[in-house]
């Protein structure tokens, strides 16, 4: 089976480079075959999908295999950039530093949303780990695989629209090396890596030690006042790793890895004027456009987060089979703040909620497998699996009360409400998983997990409980597929599967006086899935050409959607106190918008593929393209629906307390039934790859690299008119030298080339909460006697928005010396 170089991603392999690929389960190693007439460099791609080392290309599902050659060669700094290789993942952090979010196939997930429980899980060397650990800076890597399609019944936790593995390097047992490498750019980033490798008792025992620091300017979006002194986006990430590993005898292996990793960051949020997408709207006071990258807050979000991750492993081997244990321990330590004054109706001041996260988890697992094939059939894994998560946070939340106009119309003061989120899952599960070799061409497998799942949640708002949420769940999912190859170069199979997720309170909503309605858009039941995919492998002309396609149809039943951007209005109670002694003076309501998710039933269908041509020895040529739609079928959602026609409103501007009274009387919210998109990502997309090389001299070849991305038409909230996203491309460029044993390498590049402006998100008019003082001219001993509050709220002529990332000229320098 021949894949033609690990860069050029694919549903079986990287892309075709003409340099060995480092790929493999545990060491990102690579088997190769020359072939000196054709000129062409065999590369196995060994993966470990199934729990043991497999050719991608043998493998019955779609796996994406990002080496640690293409990192480099592309100059991929944060994970998130690994969704330039793979076509129709996408990869955010929220941006409160709280967390991350992957989507494939068609689902969203926000972690907010969707609980601990992801769409798409993440693994670190074998072991689950949050998403908000993994999407950050990338630095000694050596393998990820994108695994597309249910996964649970053969790694760790259950997830219905694939898994990503990532693996760091490990050490070499028998040689001294590493390397150092270094970019710059022209837009304020600089990025250092480096790593040793030290066999400590040559044969026996190693550690390899690597670290990366960086700093760079986000997403270069800054205030638009800049006569405030407000400073500049900025982000510092300082991290370091140590592995050790110790192979005293062939039937034993030890394995440990401590990593750590601190980021400091400061942002804006992007502002756009509204009338830039809606001509009738009204202008705003300075014109923003997207290409503007402008924010009308004065003062940054600040985030603080600090990542520990220990993670070990034993390995007994004998008789023909193998024991595993994996253990991992993560903590996470997160400081945020958020401008709670979105449409700045308050100038030269922010008023800012401040979120404290301190999250741990834990979890084992111990498998038995063969090595050696049962009866010359079987091979098999069984196993049990136990992970724990301890969430807790604490948050101040602030209402400001507004003077009256008569007294300047100033923030007479802001009410801190503190609020605390208790939140602990318990997961265990027992597996297993059986693969039948029929003759030397037909494979049967199929899989079961048993799953048990606890959570305790709670939730306090100024000193009342209004969660209290304990829950005990079980399911039994499934997997199964069938793989006949027609030749050795050419393989159809088909399978199924079902996922499923443990019902779950979403977070965020601290209304003090909540309807059944909101807790129903709030805590949401267990979601289930089934999919059912068929596919083919094939390598063609002598290995040269690598052709792969696989269809799939995926069902969901009580799938939390989660409505987008700042999601919808509802009546928000808040209790007010006395800034002097603390007291509670009451309560009021105000106009608030929350994303509120509902369960509803998603039919999924998508086809993938790949086609990767090897046109000479120096030149190759790669396509990966992806189309997957996601539709709610028939679902109720939370809504925005003054007009109550059970259709969600098309809003342009925040609604009056009273408008929105009359909407949804005493449920706070309204609630419509739709069939509309699931997913807020283009349905297609596809990623073009190419290399041409050249010898300059007997020590250094040349070469030129282009990476085209296409992300088609997308649709954001159906219910906002003006968050249509229209196809675009982005062009990245690399050339430069290197040795010709890849010792070491010099680049010039250049991403989005043509400096692409394109937004992806919009949200509403950006709009303002707050309680106004009224005053009815009356005064007592000198001071004016309010009356009370008004519940106001107020529209900004902007709305917020994200868009592609602006163009970076760079500079790469790579040396690597010993062993790698």
């Amino acid at each position: 089976m021949l894949s033609i170089t690990s860069l050029l991603l694919a549903s079986a392999s990287a892309a075709a480079m003409n340099v060995p690929a480092t790929a493999a389960a545990a060491d990102a190693a690579v088997a190769q075959d020359a072939e000196a007439d054709a000129g062409v460099v065999a590369n196995i791609i060994i993966v470990q999908a199934r729990r043991r080392d497999e050719a991608v290309q043998d493998v019955p599902a779609v796996i994406n295999v990002v080496a640690a050659e293409s990192i480099e060669k592309l100059n991929l700094r944060e994970f998130n950039e690994v969704s330039r290789l793979v076509p129709g993942l996408e990869l955010t952090n929220n941006a409160n530093g709280i967390g991350g979010n992957a989507r494939l196939r068609g689902v969203n997930f926000d972690t907010n949303a969707s609980g601990n429980n992801a769409t798409v899980e993440f693994y670190f060397n074998d072991a689950p780990i949050s998403a908000g650990i993994i999407l950050q800076q990338m630095f000694d890597i050596g393998q990820i695989e994108v695994q597309r399609g249910p996964q649970g019944t053969l790694r760790g936790r259950a997830s219905p629209s694939g898994a990503i593995t990532v693996t760091a390097r490990k050490p070499d047992l028998n040689e001294f090396g590493g390397f150092v490498d270094w970019t710059a750019n022209d837009i304020g980033t600089l990025n250092f890596k480096g790593g040793v490798n030290i066999p400590v008792i040559p044969g026996i025992a190693g550690i390899r030690v690597s670290g990366v620091f960086d700093e760079n300017e986000l997403d270069r979006v800054r205030p638009i006042n800049r006569t405030l002194g407000a400073r500049d986006p900025f982000s510092r990430t300082k991290g370091g790793r140590i592995v050790a590993l110790i192979e005293p005898a062939d039937w034993i292996r030890l394995e440990g890895t401590f990593q750590r990793l601190d980021r400091n960051g400061r942002s804006y949020e992007q502002a756009i004027s509204f009338r830039e997408i809606n001509p009738a709207a009204t202008a705003s006071p300075v014109r923003i456009r997207a290409q503007d990258r402008l924010s009308i807050q004065e003062e940054p979000r600040i985030v603080r987060q600090r990542f520990d991750i220990y993670n070990w492993r034993a390995e007994l081997a004998n008789w023909g089979q193998r024991l595993i244990y994996q253990g991992s321990h993560t903590k996470q330590r997160i400081f945020s703040t958020d401008n709670q004054d979105f449409g700045n109706f308050f100038p030269n001041r922010d008023i800012q909620q401040i979120t404290n996260t301190r999250a741990t988890g834990t979890s084992h697992e111990v498998r038995l497998q063969n090595e050696e094939r049962i009866f010359d059939i079987f091979d098999y894994v069984i196993g049990f699996f136990d992970n724990k998560l301890s969430s807790p946070t604490t948050l101040t939340r602030p209402t400001v009360v507004r003077l009256p106009a008569a007294f300047g119309g100033g923030i007479a003061q802001v009410v801190q409400t503190p609020i605390q989120r208790g939140n602990q899952t318990h997961e265990q599960s027992f597996f297993g998983h059986l693969t039948a070799h029929i003759g030397e061409n037909t494979e049967i497998s199929g899989g079961l997990r048993q799953i048990d799942y606890s959570q305790d949640s709670s939730l306090v708002v100024n000193g009342a409980r209004l969660v209290n949420l304990n829950l005990d769940q079980s399911k039994l999912i499934y997997s199964a597929s069938i793989k006949h190859n027609f030749s050795p170069d050419f393989l159809v199979y088909a399978s199924t599967g079902s996922s499923w997720r443990p019902g779950i309170n979403i977070v965020g909503n601290f209304n003090i006086a909540q309807s059944a309605l909101e807790r129903a858009f709030t805590d949401l039941p267990p979601e289930s899935s089934r999919s059912y995919e068929a596919g083919f492998k094939s390598t063609l002309l002598d290995g040269k050409l690598l052709f792969n396609m696989t269809a799939y149809h995926q069902t969901f039943k009580n799938f939390p959607y989660r409505i987008p951007n700042r999601g919808v209005f509802y009546v928000n109670t808040v209790a007010l106190r006395n800034p002097a002694t603390g007291a509670v003076t009451g309560t009021a309501q105000e106009v608030a918008s929350f994303n509120f998710a509902g369960a509803v039933p998603v039919e999924v269908n998508g086809i993938e593929g790949e086609l990767s041509y090897q046109v000479t020895n120096r030149w190759s040529v790669g396509l990966v393209a992806s189309y997957s739609l996601g539709k709610i079928k028939n679902g109720t959602i939370p809504c925005t629906d003054l007009n109550s026609d059970g259709r969600p409103d098309a809003v342009t501007t925040a609604p009056t307390l009273a408008a929105l009274r009359a909407a949804v009387g005493a449920n706070n919210i309204s609630a419509c039934r739709v069939n509309q998109r699931s997913a807020f990502v283009p349905p297609f997309s596809a990623t073009l790859q190419s290399e041409y090389t050249l010898p300059i001299s007997d020590k250094v070849d040349g070469y030129i690299r282009g990476l085209f991305n296409y992300s088609g038409k997308s649709q954001g909230d159906p219910a906002n008119a003006f968050d249509q996203v229209d196809d675009f491309g982005l062009l990245s460029l690399y050339a430069g030298i290197r040795a010709p044993d890849g010792q070491w390498e010099v680049s010039l590049f250049a991403k989005n080339l043509f400096d692409t402006v394109q937004t992806l998100t919009r949200t509403d008019p950006l709009f303002t909460s707050f309680q106004q003082l009224n005053f009815g001219g009356q005064f007592a001993n000198g001071q004016p006697v309010f009356t009370g509050t008004t519940p106001t709220t107020v529209t900004s002529t902007y709305t917020g928005g994200t868009v592609t990332p602006p163009r970076e000229f760079g500079l790469n320098f790579r040396f690597f010396f010993g062993s790698r």
